[in-house]
């Protein structure tokens, strides 16, 4: 979801993709890498499974009909697609970029790979697809870490504390 821009790291995306049979990438946003990432997928072989849906205003619908939030961005200050991926009850696969990789517990609540490497993150969708249990486990912690940290109550309960401690 998002810009189609270098830094979203698309071109990751599409190659992982050629590694993981039966499974579709759904790429919603728009920019000035459509059509170098179109080529991509058919370079690769994966065009008839990468599906392009253009800028969306119904990311809820989208997530509702995932099965897997894939994050493989090179640059995330925080990743509020991580956090919107929990909200919406799917398991994260993000690269380490600083804000994913500061939010993810590593095989509790996501996964993380290493920034530029597609064959982790085949894996990573691998080991997710193939483990139902893990991924509603990742799913609950996921879930979980929004109602603690993310939900409307904690996040004005965390601006409260900070201006009493400035105040």
């Amino acid at each position: 979801l998002g810009r189609l821009h270098k830094v979203k790291a698309h071109d990751v995306a599409i190659e992982a993709l050629a590694a993981v049979p039966g499974a579709y990438l759904w790429i919603a946003g728009s920019g000035p890498l459509e059509a170098e990432l179109k080529a991509l997928a058919q370079k690769h072989g994966v065009a008839d499974r990468v599906r392009f849906l253009g800028w969306r205003e119904d990311a809820g619908a989208l997530y509702a009909a995932a099965d897997l939030c894939v994050f493989p961005s090179r640059f995330e200050p925080l990743g509020n697609v991580v956090i919107q991926a929990w909200a919406h009850g799917l398991p994260v696969i993000a690269a380490a970029s600083a804000g994913p990789a500061a939010l993810i517990a590593q095989g509790e609540d996501g996964l993380v790979v290493p920034i530029d490497d597609a064959p982790a993150l085949a894996e990573a969708v691998r080991r997710l697809l193939a483990d139902p249990a893990l991924r509603r486990s990742m799913t609950e912690a996921g879930k979980r870490r929004v109602a603690r940290e993310f939900d409307e109550a904690s996040v004005v309960a965390q601006w409260r504390s900070l201006f009493a401690e400035m105040g």
